[in-house]
């Protein structure tokens, strides 16, 4: 009698508790656990953004990988950045404010950092996109304030949220600004053997 082996795909990962990239990832047909991480996001000095959001993904994939050594684990990390200052998530009111502030009416850039962990080895991107954000108000960076998105955000907004009123233009990628740019995942993870819906 022969056995045929059945081979499947390995387990993916996702070191993160963020609804977006659990979104982001169901969108494209993927199956996965979430294994939140906690590290500090706080940039090194003279230490690029850039840099830094692909240290912050790796770092984030290998607390997983300790975990789940015969998965393929998923980290990323997202920032803000504008006039070489990095913007992470707000600390406070004042904090968050202040960001929104310094992000109306000009271009910023989002930088998402990816990494991916498996018995194969460790790949890391990072992607940027450009985004404009037309003049705001101060009444209304109060009231966007006081609806609780941007307490947990990257530069203090959400761009699937409230704040996509206050978007003139996104040049890259929408889900990368979400916080996973999804073309760069799916290009990753099928490198680590995850077979996506299309091939």
């Amino acid at each position: 009698m022969i056995t045929v082996a059945i081979v499947t795909d390995p387990s993916l990962i996702l070191a993160s508790a963020s609804p977006r990239r659990r979104e982001l990832l169901q969108q494209i047909g993927l199956d996965f656990r979430c294994c939140p991480v906690v590290v500090d996001e706080s940039c090194r000095p003279g230490e690029s953004v850039q840099e830094c959001v692909k240290r912050l993904a790796l770092q984030k994939a290998r607390l997983a990988f300790e975990r789940h050594a015969d998965a393929v684990v998923l980290g990323s990390d997202t920032m803000v950045a504008m006039d070489d200052l990095a913007f992470g998530k707000p600390k406070d009111r004042l904090d968050g404010i202040r960001m929104l502030r310094s992000l109306s009416g000009r271009c910023h850039q989002v930088v998402t950092g990816v990494a991916v962990i498996s018995c194969h080895g460790e790949d890391v991107v990072a992607q940027v996109s450009m985004v404009k954000f037309r003049l705001l108000l101060h009444d209304e960076i109060a009231a966007y304030w006081e609806t609780g998105e941007p307490c947990d955000k990257a530069g203090g907004y959400a761009v699937q949220g409230f704040a996509a009123q206050f978007i003139e233009r996104i040049e890259g990628s929408y889900s990368g600004v979400m916080g996973l740019p999804l073309f760069e995942t799916a290009t990753l993870l099928r490198h680590h053997g995850i077979h996506l819906l299309l091939p």
